[in-house]
């Protein structure tokens, strides 16, 4: 079995020195034992603010003829030397040859030291145990996103607002910083304006907006029907998509 670093077997807190990152080893296996796919949190993107834990799943899907006995567990890897490991993972039967091993890890910026550079593409490693002793071993079965936590305000006015007159949309796009524990201004990104008239069921993009470098969002549209506005920040590589609360314009 593979060699772990006992300090963060221990913990559970992400190492932020190239000391406590296992040495890294080549792909390998024995027999037909295959993984097929790896999902980490549902949809591949973990979100990390900078107020309280999360608790995110990793899901592996392996086949072997003779079935699946287990998994070892999960080895996570990022840059800026981000490690994690997860805990030992519950396999689930799909077929008689297919089976989903699940584990969980839970991350807290407050006590794991994490730092802004471990923000961007992390891999899952992964052993699979099928049940006549072959096996896979993946460094890189999977990727995923983790990401820094996004904030995003929105505020219209004046409200209310005569229909025809201008109305000024501003708002404010902040991400976590993980080093200080708080958000800072994120600057040079695109964000959506939205709109949904009222009584509609689903909101239009009405323009995109460029953050200034104090992270502050501001456009002007014409007042046409009372309805709702808000910024959408799709999120990237290493910031987390996040859409304000909506700001409700009556319009006289």
């Amino acid at each position: 079995m593979r060699t772990r670093a006992l300090v963060a077997a221990a913990t559970g807190a992400l190492a932020l020195t190239a000391l406590a990152v296992p040495a890294a080893q080549a792909d390998g296996g024995h027999g037909d034992t295959r993984i097929t796919k790896v999902v980490v949190d549902g949809d591949n993107k973990v979100s990390i603010g900078t107020g309280s834990a999360k608790t995110f799943s990793v899901s592996v899907t392996a086949t072997d003829g003779s079935g699946i006995l287990g998994a070892d567990s999960f080895d996570l890897k990022g840059p800026g030397y981000g490690w994690e490991l997860t805990g030992k993972p519950s396999c689930k039967k799909a077929s008689a040859t297919t089976s989903t091993c699940t584990a969980s890890v839970k991350i807290d910026p407050r006590t794991d030291y994490l730092g802004n550079a471990m923000a961007g593409t992390w891999y899952v490693g992964a052993w699979i145990d099928a049940k006549d002793r072959d096996f896979v071993w993946k460094e890189k079965a999977g990727s995923f996103k983790f990401q820094r936590g996004s904030a995003v305000t929105t505020n219209a006015s004046p409200e209310p607002v005569k229909k025809g007159k201008t109305l000024t949309v501003t708002g404010r796009l902040s991400r976590a910083n993980w080093e200080t524990l708080k958000y800072g201004a994120y600057s040079g990104q695109s964000v959506q304006l939205q709109y949904l008239k009222k009584g509609a069921k689903a909101y239009t993009t009405l323009k995109t907006v460029k953050s200034n470098s104090s992270g502050n969002l501001s456009t002007t549209v014409t007042a046409g029907a009372d309805g709702y506005y808000r910024y959408v920040f799709a999120g990237n590589s290493t910031s987390g998509a996040i859409t304000s609360t909506s700001d409700f314009v009556d319009v006289k």
